[in-house]
């Protein structure tokens, strides 16, 4: 909660003006009244029209006046939780693009997508009435307290009635409603997780219908109690309008209690009681708001594992040496290591393969090249220094990363190319395209590079969103290509080719592949094997058929003795 709340210091002096502005608002709200006793009393009564007209006008005054305070109030209120939330919100999306993925781990994507849209729409939404309401109800309450007092003190015992049952009622539906509202903001999170999943393709209608009906039942339990709550403060609001006229009647007849003044008592009574229900209103906003605040801070206040060396290490240019040495390596929380004692070097211009069976931690030797993890023993050094001591930027600017699954953006293809390179050219991105294999259903495009892909880039096939990636990191030119098992997708003509065209074109950087498929890393001039999170071979296809028998049974498990010969003379 006090995560959130610095977001709206800045917007002090705005509150302070709000807080005038109703003020001023209240006290011509709470004037009006008064002048229509005096009406009554002094003008009608008497049948002085002088009087009436005079004081007529002045009502009208005072009455624009306060209407003019309620539109300036409304507007500031508005653009001041608006801007605080744009500010939250700019803040959560930075927070959470600066997680590596031990963070992502505590939240799910689904729970960060509530947070950043649904949870911060309420703290707007509650904002909004806090600022408009939160001085203007008790200002306005008691300020008709005070009135009602002065008009007439035998009176006073109907407003201490009513609101004493104002207060039960506003008791009894908030200690119901709130513990509802938490549950609430965490059933949203496992509709949108099942939404987010159906939406990629795994079907969990059942489940969807069941989170579903849960939010379903929520919902309803919290506005029953809220249809509850309106009509019985309504119900209060005019028993308090019927005692006060029955009271205050008996009181005119002998004439303790001038007819002006009653009335004028009866409209303070309703302001008291019309301020209370605002609070009360507030307050059930307000635990909800609360609790979303809580999410939002959650995320906020997480600390990310992976931080800036407080002086960074300049690096004008790498060459693309990339050296592992005793890299040790376990997830956070975990007991056991998934990689250990792993040393080898990555040369510019050579191809780096790594291989190994399932688990075995090849994709995690990946993430922690670009810090997405960071090494628990040992060091990964580029050109020599410790990628610790490098700034994220510069050390990711020397990166081209493929993942195991592509992945496009919505936009054009010549978007998602520039996801790699911001001012790249269309020459270079068409190059980029051709030496990825993606040209040919490019150009089919009728807009070519120009053709849009739709969100996730469901428009296109596995493999050629394969190839786009690979092409994305291609208009880049870094000094590290990095390709987590990014073939798997491709045929194998399609695969031979597209390696020819990268040793070829890419050949003064060091290139990084993790293979399932054995074709995919015959020519490599180095392949790395792993068992288990340990490195069990190193050298060239041939060196370890010949000594590594991790690696030769992995080999004859997909190709046979004849097509593997190639090369192992």
């Amino acid at each position: 909660m006090k995560t959130v709340l610095k977001y709206y210091k800045r917007y002090l002096p705005a509150v302070i003006c709000i807080g005038l502005v109703l003020f001023c608002q209240a006290m011509c709200e709470l004037a009006l009244p008064g002048y229509m006793s005096d009406i009554i009393n002094n003008g009608v009564i008497k049948g002085d029209m002088g009087y009436i007209r005079s004081t007529g006008l002045l009502m009208l005054l005072v009455a624009a006046l306060g209407m003019a305070a309620s539109i300036t109030a409304n507007l500031l209120g508005a653009r001041t939780a608006a801007g605080a939330a744009c500010r939250l919100r700019e803040a959560l999306f930075k927070k959470v693009t600066s997680f590596s993925e031990a963070e992502l781990q505590q939240f799910s994507t689904a729970s960060l997508i509530t947070r950043s849209t649904n949870d911060i729409q309420m703290i707007q939404q509650a904002s909004v009435m806090l600022l408009r309401m939160a001085f203007f109800a008790p200002i306005m309450g008691i300020g008709a307290v005070i009135k009602a007092v002065n008009t007439s003190v035998p009176l006073s015992w109907t407003i201490a009635v009513s609101l004493a049952a104002v207060i039960v009622i506003m008791a009894v539906s908030f200690t119901a409603i709130f513990p509802k509202f938490k549950v609430l903001q965490e059933k949203l999170d496992k509709v949108n997780l099942i939404m987010k999943e159906r939406l990629e393709g795994i079907l969990v209608i059942r489940a969807f219908d069941d989170a579903n009906l849960e939010v379903t039942g929520i919902n309803r339990f919290v506005n029953k109690a809220m249809s509850f709550m309106m009509p019985a403060l309504t119900f209060v609001m005019s028993a308090s309008g019927v005692l006060i006229v029955w009271a205050g009647a008996h009181m005119v007849e002998t004439g303790t209690l001038p007819i002006g003044d009653m009335l004028a008592y009866l409209q303070y009574a309703m302001h008291v009681i019309m301020s209370f229900l605002v609070i009360t209103m507030m307050f059930m906003m307000i635990p909800r708001a609360m609790v979303s605040a809580g999410r939002v801070g959650q995320v906020l206040d997480v600390e990310p594992t992976i931080t800036e060396p407080a002086e960074p290490e300049k690096l004008e240019k790498a060459r693309g040496q990339l050296t592992f040495r005793n890299v040790a390596f376990k997830y956070p929380d975990a007991d056991e290591e998934v990689i250990k004692n792993i040393d080898f070097t990555a040369e510019p211009g050579r191809f780096t393969a790594i291989i190994g069976g399932t688990g075995s931690g090849k994709s995690t030797i990946l993430k922690l090249i670009p810090r997405f993890y960071d090494v628990t023993e040992g060091e990964i050094l580029l050109d020599g220094h410790d990628i610790r001591n490098l700034s994220l930027s510069q050390l990711r600017d020397q990166i081209g990363y493929v993942p195991q699954r592509g992945l496009l953006f919505s936009g054009t293809i010549a978007d998602n190319m520039r996801f790699g390179k911001e001012d790249a050219t269309d020459e270079e991105i068409g190059h980029a395209i051709a030496i990825a294999q993606a040209a040919d259903f490019v150009e089919e495009k009728e807009d070519g590079i120009n053709s849009e892909i739709v969100q996730g880039g469901t428009n296109v096939s596995g493999g050629q969103k394969q190839r786009l990636s690979i092409a994305r990191a291609l208009v880049k030119k870094p000094s590290i290509y990095l390709f987590d098992d990014s073939f798997s997708a491709l045929d194998f003509k399609t695969d031979k080719i597209l390696r020819e065209a990268l040793a070829e074109k890419v050949g003064d950087a060091a290139m990084i592949v993790v293979a399932q498929r054995i074709n995919t890393i015959l020519d490599a001039d180095q392949i790395i094997v792993l068992d288990e999170g340990r490195m069990v071979g190193k050298g060239t296809h041939a060196e370890l058929m010949r000594n590594c028998e991790v690696y030769k049974e992995i080999a004859l498990s997909q190709l046979s003795e004849e097509e593997l010969g190639r090369g192992c003379e």
